[in-house]
């Protein structure tokens, strides 16, 4: 069962004062709203984590959204958002053909050179 809901933005006062119940204009379907993957930067952190999904009409409400869900405690000092269907991902099983040409570039490991002791945290 889905309902139909009024696409407002903040700050949006209807004419009527209803409060946007029954307005016909603009009704959009909540199921049809895209769904967004949320990432997160921690104050303490350089890297963006996943933190979950939610759906929105568009990538700013989607960003509105996901302050209000997931830094309501100010846990994060920037915010990703990233529409589902433009992500890609490789497949579990064909992890060995993915990876294993890297095998014969031993070049690539860290273990082919000695470090000077003058490089930390390498």
């Amino acid at each position: 069962m889905t309902s139909l809901i009024k696409k407002y933005y903040y700050g949006d006062i209807p004419e009527d004062k209803s409060g946007g119940a029954d307005i016909p204009s603009n009704n959009v379907r909540q199921s049809d709203w895209p769904l967004w993957e949320v990432f997160i930067r921690s104050k303490q952190g350089l890297d963006h984590k996943h933190a979950g999904s939610l759906h929105a009409a568009d990538a700013q409400m989607a960003i509105e959204n996901a302050r209000d869900v997931y830094t309501r405690r100010m846990e994060g000092v920037s915010i990703w958002v990233v529409e589902s269907k433009h992500m890609h991902a490789s497949n579990p099983e064909e992890s060995t053909s993915l990876y294993e040409p890297s095998e014969d570039k031993i070049y690539r490991h860290p273990t082919f050179y000695d470090l000077p002791e003058e490089v930390k945290h390498m």
